[in-house]
């Protein structure tokens, strides 16, 4: 936190602004979510993209009721009729079929959910994004709030370009560039940059 008000004025006073940020793992305990449950974090990834904080909320709530107040396991997915789980939890078609996607990668063994710890920022979003469903914005947060990575910076988050383009007082919203050169001297803290930049907007994911 000293290195980032040290090393940007203007984040400087947007944190002070801000105030202390909440736990970002509160509310994983409660959604059966362990940190070593890769596989539970990105089902739930699945679930909320594109939606609402209480809308996702509502849908994985309903999904998890469906397989015991736990995130489903692969073989549970996979031998799940697809209609029957779409109607239960509220569920696009599109994404039982991202959920079955995943399921059968780590059934296959193309994606090793053990190995993602082990793997730098980069490696963790190609394995990732070679799922269906699954895209560059999804491994970012995934990234960010399930390994807790210190340095990532979601150039494709609309949030954190909003709030950027705010405190900078740009424009227009900032190019993937334009936030690369803006986040420069934030490393290796950027994670932590962006949970203020989303706290200046009040709509942290997650």
């Amino acid at each position: 936190m000293a290195h980032l008000r040290a090393a940007d004025p203007v984040l400087a006073g947007l944190m002070e602004a801000v105030g202390a940020l909440p736990d970002p793992r509160t509310g994983r305990g409660r959604a059966g979510i362990g940190s070593n449950d890769h596989y539970g974090a990105l089902v739930r990834a699945i679930t909320g993209q594109q939606l609402s904080v209480r809308a996702a909320a509502a849908i994985y709530g309903r999904l998890i009721d469906r397989f015991g107040g736990r995130p489903p396991t692969p073989a549970q997915i996979l031998a799940d009729d697809p209609e029957e789980l779409r109607a239960a939890a509220g569920l696009s078609r599109a994404k039982v079929g991202f959920l079955r996607s995943l399921a059968e990668h780590v059934v296959s063994g193309e994606l090793e959910l053990e190995r993602l710890d082990e793997l730098d920022d980069e490696a963790v979003i190609a394995e990732l994004t070679a799922v269906k469903g699954l895209g560059v914005w999804s491994a970012h947060m995934f990234l960010m709030f399930h390994l807790q990575r210190p340095d990532v910076l979601p150039v494709g988050d609309l949030g954190v370009r909003r709030a950027i383009e705010q405190a900078y007082a740009l424009e227009a919203l900032p190019s993937a560039a334009e936030m690369e050169s803006i986040a420069q001297p934030w490393r290796p803290h950027r994670t932590l940059a962006c949970r203020y930049l989303w706290r200046s907007l009040e709509n942290e994911p997650g």
